[in-house]
């Protein structure tokens, strides 16, 4: 055993998370933390580990960014030929995690995964920068590529494609929404004591229950 490692911790001092204190609906709840990671001035906010299952059953993850939020679910956009794309259409169910270390505070959700409609795709794409549209009409993601000159000369091709006019929407390119059935918050506490509170899908409502840490 690394004799660093097994000794590296430290005890959770920032807060705590009490029953009484948290809204009635978790996404109420996660736009409390989230204002509050940014109020804190917390590096990339909306990164999340986005975990999908591939077709052997292994578990894959990877880092995402989370660009809409509402009732209905988190929304976050990619290629949908990639690796986390053909995933999802197969097995549409994904877990997602949100770290704020300086808040000494995390969020897991779990849900189904639906696509978002072409129109909410199509708006979303419509205010990206120019040129991470043209990088998405460049990249083949998660597709094996000669070197990195092959990608900047498709980068470079698609640039004279849309000299002069307005990017178009890959027909690949969209929207992914995690519909949550449990979203559970995370407490840094003292002697490794944490507070877990989970919000439960139950009929219509949310069922709230804390766990052991």
């Amino acid at each position: 055993m690394d004799d660093d490692l097994a000794r590296l911790r430290r005890d959770y001092r920032a807060g705590s998370l009490d029953e009484s204190g948290v809204a009635g609906e978790p996404w109420e709840q996660f736009r409390r933390w989230f204002a509050e990671a940014r109020a804190a001035e917390v590096d990339e906010p909306n990164a999340m580990t986005l975990a999908t299952v591939g077709a052997d059953g292994s578990p894959h993850a990877r880092i995402v960014l989370l660009k809409d939020l509402d009732a209905a679910g988190f929304v976050f956009f990619t290629n949908y030929d990639s690796g986390k794309g053909r995933e999802l259409d197969a097995r549409p169910a994904a877990a997602l995690v949100f770290v704020w270390l300086p808040l000494e505070r995390s969020v897991r959700v779990e849900g189904v995964v639906e696509r978002v409609s072409a129109a909410e795709s199509d708006a979303y794409f419509a205010v990206r920068p120019r040129a991470s549209q043209l990088g998405a009409v460049a990249s083949p993601q998660s597709a094996v590529v000669a070197d990195r000159a092959a990608l900047e000369r498709s980068f470079a091709e698609a640039e004279a494609r849309y000299a002069g006019t307005a990017v178009v929407r890959p027909a690949q390119w969209g929207g992914y929404r995690v519909v949550p059935s449990m979203v559970e918050l995370w407490q840094g506490r003292r002697s490794r004591l944490h507070d877990r509170l989970r919000y439960r899908r139950e009929g219509e409502g949310w069922a709230l229950e804390r766990l052991a840490p």
